[in-house]
């Protein structure tokens, strides 16, 4: 999916790229599967406001998209191809033979006509759901279940692949897009695939009105604030005071290490995304 690009007619237009969306099949969403979540704009409550930055944004219709994968040994037929306002990634409408509907996350080279399915039983195809204990070794895969039966929780961004790297007797080793080796239970599902619209990433949003439209407002420096608002506020001229990047309530913003140090899931990694590798206990 190529994006686009436009003539410097005004300052914003210089920058701006959008996507084509050229893969769009369908303007308006199943009706049955969609559902209209009301926005806090940052706000508890009580009406004050708990998360800066946040507000307003155009009105969004949320998607229900099936991660599970669960009807199995049914074939369905990809519908259309739609947009969705909430992720960066395209959804794959399915029509099962039954007449169910559901929407599913589009991977790359998927068509509208196209036949899926899920299930141990499903050929290792582009948009099937397999079991890791069933998928080819080397194939790219994403909607990646941790727990099985929870449905896919890892590798669903736009242009994100992971490559199941080897099976043993309980295990399989699959390398996350991080790069981090990380080993699943067999029975886990995944999809075929790499997720579509990578292409994504060249997005430049190019004016301060799109950021408006996603409901992100702006924020003003730490260093440009009072002391009395900011720990990095004051000073003469520019400066920062020598201390680390710090929130409003001296939280540090950089480097701060938000995963526990001692985690259950520990243990199921081989490799870190750092290419440290992990001693087995």
């Amino acid at each position: 999916m190529p994006v686009k690009t436009f003539r410097p007619l005004t300052p914003s237009t210089r920058y701006i790229t959008i996507a084509s969306f050229a893969e769009i099949t369908k303007s308006k969403p199943e009706k049955s599967l969609v559902f209209i979540r009301k926005k806090t704009g940052g706000r508890n409550s009580y009406g004050r406001v708990t998360s800066r930055g946040r507000g307003q944004g155009h009105k969004q219709k949320i998607r229900e998209v099936d991660f599970k994968r669960n009807k199995r040994g049914v074939e369905a037929k990809v519908v259309a191809i739609e947009y969705d306002p909430i992720r960066t990634a395209r959804l794959a409408l399915l029509e099962y033979k039954d007449g169910e509907k559901r929407y599913i996350i589009a991977p790359d080279g998927l068509k509208v006509g196209a036949t899926l399915m899920s299930g141990s039983s499903a050929p290792p195809e582009v948009g099937n759901a397999l079991p890791l204990k069933t998928i080819p070794i080397g194939l790219p895969i994403h909607n990646l279940e941790i727990t099985p039966g929870r449905g896919g929780q890892m590798v669903r961004t736009a242009g994100a692949s992971a490559i199941l790297m080897s099976r043993d007797e309980e295990y399989a080793q699959v390398r996350l897009p991080s790069g981090e080796i990380r080993r699943f239970n067999l029975d886990c599902t995944a999809t075929i695939g790499q997720v579509g619209n990578a292409e994504h990433e060249n997005v430049v949003l190019g004016k301060a009105g799109r950021s408006r439209h996603r409901g992100i407002r702006p924020l003003s420096r730490g260093v440009a604030k009072n002391p009395v608002d900011h720990p990095m506020g004051g000073g003469a001229g520019k400066t920062s005071g020598g201390g680390h990047p710090v929130t409003p309530w001296g939280v540090i913003t950089k480097g701060y290490k938000t995963r526990k140090q001692f985690k259950h899931s520990n243990r199921f990694i081989v490799v870190r995304r750092d290419g440290r590798p992990v001693k087995q206990k």
